[in-house]
Formats: structure tokens, C-alpha cells, sequence
């Protein structure tokens, strides 16, 4: 049986969003977790800010605990993980640590920050990097860093220690249906290639969505993870969470050539 290579980690940011306009757990952001994994997702994502406007700090640690019981009542091979994003304060450092989840995904965004935008410049930040990865290492945690399609930048990151990058996607979103889409597609599956040949992990994300999705994994090779939070959280307003988990995992598939 053929294996999807690509696997979709649901950030559900937008879910504790709109649970945090009420003193309420509505919508439960474990709940809609468990239904994500039991649609087929791979893993689940969050990226708690210094605000809180979202995720918080107990949503990593109640995903951590559904996470371990989803692996309990899965077929022995079955491969779920957490992916805790964010910048490396000392407090999400701290956090990250306590909680344990399979990957740590450092962003360097600032605290004011609407949503993520941009790579690390690793040349500046380096050590920094370096010195948190070690840290996480130390207690189990896979380390992937956030980056631009920038080819120098790129060849920096196995001074961090990092295990993998994470391709910052906004820009091919935005071309996607430009002129020059071809020109900044090629970027991005030059930038994977740069990273595999360092011996680096390749996951993405960042306005991926059903219309461009199959496009970036049929073209950047090699994609191993792609985090996906505010469209697949507006499709499933339309569609339901199962069906938009399917609707993503068919993309993925599609993309691969496989059948779903």
C-alpha cells in the first residue's frame, strides 16, 4: 500500500479564536482535534501568542493529552503528532518544554504581530536559534525554523540544529494566479531542494488552501508536512470539519498522484 508522503497538520488557532470571544469552551478546541484526527488528519498545530487571543497555554497541553489517547486507540503503525509553533520567548520555551510535542516550529514573529510574516534571518539570529534547539533536543522535541525561499539563509540553518525548515507560503499564495507564478515557484522547490541537500526536513505553510495546495506539492519536492489553519477552518464553516479534512487530504493526494 502506498503511503501519502506529504502529511496535514491542522492549525486550529481560528478554532480558540472564536471560542475566546465567550467565557465558554464553544467551539472545544479538542473536540474539533479529535474530529480532524479521527477525518484522517496527520497532526495538530497551535501557535499560542504572548496576547492569548487564540491558543493558549492549557490548549497545549489538553492536544498533548488527546494526542496520546488518539495513539492509543490506533492501529499499532499509526503516526499522530503536535506541533506547537511560536516565537522562542523563554515563556513558550518554557512551554514547549512542559508540554513535549513531536515538533517545535520557531517563528520569528513579533508579539503585536496579526499572523506570521516572514522567515528567520539566520545570519542575525543563528546562535539564538541554535542555543533554543539544543534545548528542545534535550528533551525529545523535533526543531523545524520557519524560512523565506532565500537560498543563502537557507544554507545557514544546519548551524542551528535544526531538523527541518518550514517554507513561509504567503508569497506563493499571493502569485498563484499571477504572471510569474512560474518564477516564484521555482523559488520555492529550489529552496526544498537546497534544504534536502543540507540534509534538512522540508514542511510548509501559510494561506496553502484547496486552490493552490496541489499546485505548491505537485511542484516544490518532497514536502513532508503542511500546516493549514485559516482556510481550512473557513471551509469547514461551509463544508463541516470532516469534509474539509477529506477535501485537503484529497489535494495532498491528488498532488502525489494517489487515490483517496
Amino acid at each position: 500500500m502506498t503511503v501519502m508522503r506529504t502529511v496535514l497538520s491542522v492549525n486550529l488557532n481560528k478554532v480558540a479564536l472564536l471560542r475566546n470571544q465567550r467565557d465558554l469552551d464553544l467551539p472545544s478546541v479538542v473536540r474539533t482535534g479529535k474530529i480532524c484526527l479521527d477525518a484522517g488528519a496527520h497532526g495538530l498545530t497551535i501557535h499560542p501568542r504572548p496576547d492569548e487571543r487564540h491558543a493558549r497555554p492549557h490548549d497545549a497541553h489538553d492536544l498533548k493529552a488527546l494526542i496520546e489517547d488518539e495513539r492509543r486507540s490506533k492501529p499499532a503503525g499509526s503516526h499522530l503528532e503536535l506541533n506547537i509553533e511560536g516565537n522562542p520567548t523563554p515563556e513558550f520555551v518554557a512551554l514547549v518544554r512542559a508540554v513535549r510535542p513531536d515538533q517545535c516550529t520557531l517563528v520569528p514573529d513579533a508579539p503585536d504581530a496579526r499572523t506570521s510574516d516572514n522567515g528567520w534571518d539566520v545570519a542575525a539570529h543563528g546562535a539564538h536559534l541554535k542555543r533554543i534547539a539544543s534545548t528542545l533536543h534535550d528533551d525529545g522535541i523535533r526543531v523545524s525554523v520557519f524560512m523565506n525561499p532565500d537560498l543563502e539563509q537557507i544554507g545557514r540553518v544546519p548551524e542551528t540544529g535544526a531538523d527541518r525548515i518550514e517554507l513561509y507560503t504567503e508569497p506563493f499564495a499571493k502569485a498563484h494566479d499571477a504572471a510569474g507564478i512560474e518564477s516564484v515557484t521555482r523559488a520555492y522547490a529550489d529552496a526544498a531542494r537546497k534544504a534536502q541537500s543540507l540534509g534538512l526536513g522540508v514542511n510548509a505553510g501559510h494561506d496553502l488552501n484547496l486552490h493552490n495546495l496541489g499546485d505548491f506539492c505537485r511542484t516544490v519536492p518532497g514536502v513532508l508536512e503542511v500546516s493549514i489553519g485559516h482556510a481550512i477552518t473557513a471551509d469547514a464553516l461551509e463544508m463541516g470539519w470532516t469534509n474539509a479534512v477529506h477535501a485537503y487530504l484529497r489535494a495532498l493526494a491528488t498532488a502525489e498522484g494517489l487515490s483517496r
